[in-house]
């Protein structure tokens, strides 16, 4: 990036971890509360009106901040305009699920990208109180701590993570299989229902490894540039291409990304 868009970069930090804590505390507030929830894709796939008033909260905030940038967010809002140089990729409550089931791992997840470069992470665990923050060249923090990913080499050793697409109860490509190959080759194996939580854990050390099938944008946008400015490495399942899709996604700490793709191509 050149300087200017660098200082912007951070400022664009700045902003999206104030919105992150304002939408994070309506969460707070709401859970084990009354809520409204629907379906969208499957039975399994939930929204409620949380995720709406999270979603609201941000897009009109930049509605009036940063009027030329183009938003994707899951809910819908915000325009994704093509021309734009900034582009938010917003996922309001990331672990849905988890929040109407009143389990306490849920966040809010933004991504920003400058000329299609994922460039700006944050992620925002409001029942710990855990900012995972990052922009592209500057490392990555957690509470403004610096973060690195772990030193394993022994998937022996290691502590993995994944998910399950909504449609696990009817499609064949399910991640069953590639559940049962890791939980035979790692120590430890968890499924915790965020994918962008999940991704910061690998940034931080808690986690060795996570992949997932079947994700999208709003799922990793944030979490690929906070592993990625922390060591980690991130990748489709051949290893080759970027997982910013979320359709394939495998994240690392890097010395043990290649015996993750060996297991998952099986």
């Amino acid at each position: 990036m050149t300087e200017p868009a660098a200082r912007q970069a951070e400022q664009i930090r700045q902003l999206a971890e104030r919105l992150a804590r304002e939408a994070g505390a309506i969460q707070r507030e709401r859970y084990e509360g009354e809520l409204q929830i629907q379906t969208k894709s499957e039975t399994i796939d939930l929204v409620t009106d949380v995720d709406h008033a999270c979603e609201k909260l941000i897009v009109d905030a930049l509605a009036e901040l940063r009027p030329d940038d183009a938003i994707l967010a899951e809910e819908g809002s915000g325009e994704d305009t093509a021309e734009a140089n900034w582009r938010w990729i917003i996922d309001p409550l990331d672990g849905t699920t988890n929040y109407a089931h009143g389990y306490p791992r849920f966040c809010v997840s933004i991504g920003v990208e400058h000329n299609g470069t994922g460039t700006v992470g944050v992620v925002y665990d409001p029942m710990l109180d855990e900012m995972f923050s990052a922009v592209r060249g500057s490392g990555a923090t957690l509470n403004g701590r610096s973060i690195r990913v772990s030193n394993e080499v022994d998937m022996g050793q290691a502590m993995m993570a994944t998910g399950f697409a909504y449609d696990v109860q009817r499609s064949e490509d399910d991640n069953i299989n590639h559940f049962a190959d890791m939980v035979k080759a790692a120590r430890a194996l968890r499924r915790d229902g965020s994918a962008a939580l999940d991704l910061c854990y690998v940034a931080a050390g808690r986690f060795d490894g996570f992949w997932e099938l079947k994700l999208h944008p709003w799922d990793v946008a944030a979490g690929i540039v906070i592993v990625e400015e922390a060591g980690g490495r991130t990748s489709d399942f051949s290893g080759a291409e970027s997982c910013r899709t979320g359709r394939e996604t495998v994240v690392s700490n890097t010395r043990l990304h290649d015996a993750m793709l060996e297991i998952l191509r099986h």
